[in-house]
């Protein structure tokens, strides 16, 4: 049983990769809300790390952030994840996250935990069901 309270990290750097302009949700060099999401989701997946039970891993149901403050190339991001609540296989975290001139954004993310093989045969079996 996976409890409540553990926390996990993710941390990355602002360059061309992860900014506005690269991403196509901007216009601008700045950090892309998409990179912030993916943080997000980064920091949830570390805080699990070692604690599921073997073929099993999570996927992302929903996030629900805002993204309050822009972060120039050069700056260092570091996303945080708590979990908040359990239950079953549903799994809600708190995320934050900062550069080095303070938060930069916060919300809520949900993932669920799957069986790898299970999983993977839906999608392959959803995959061939649209092919004409």
């Amino acid at each position: 049983m996976i409890e409540t309270g553990i926390k996990g990290v993710f941390t990355t750097t602002v360059d061309k990769s992860n900014i506005a302009k690269t991403m196509k949700s901007g216009e601008l060099d700045v950090f892309a809300t998409p990179a912030l999401v993916a943080a997000m989701e980064a920091a949830a997946v570390n805080a699990l790390e070692g604690r599921l039970d073997e073929g099993e891993s999570t996927v992302g149901g929903r996030i629900d952030l805002k993204h309050t403050a822009p972060s120039v190339v050069g700056a260092e991001i570091t996303a945080e994840a708590e979990l908040i609540f359990t239950d079953g296989k549903k799994l809600v975290f708190k995320v934050t996250a900062s550069d080095n001139n303070g938060a930069i954004g916060e919300g809520e993310h949900e993932r669920f935990i799957i069986n790898k093989a299970k999983f993977m045969s839906k999608a392959i079996i959803r995959s061939e069901s649209n092919v004409k």
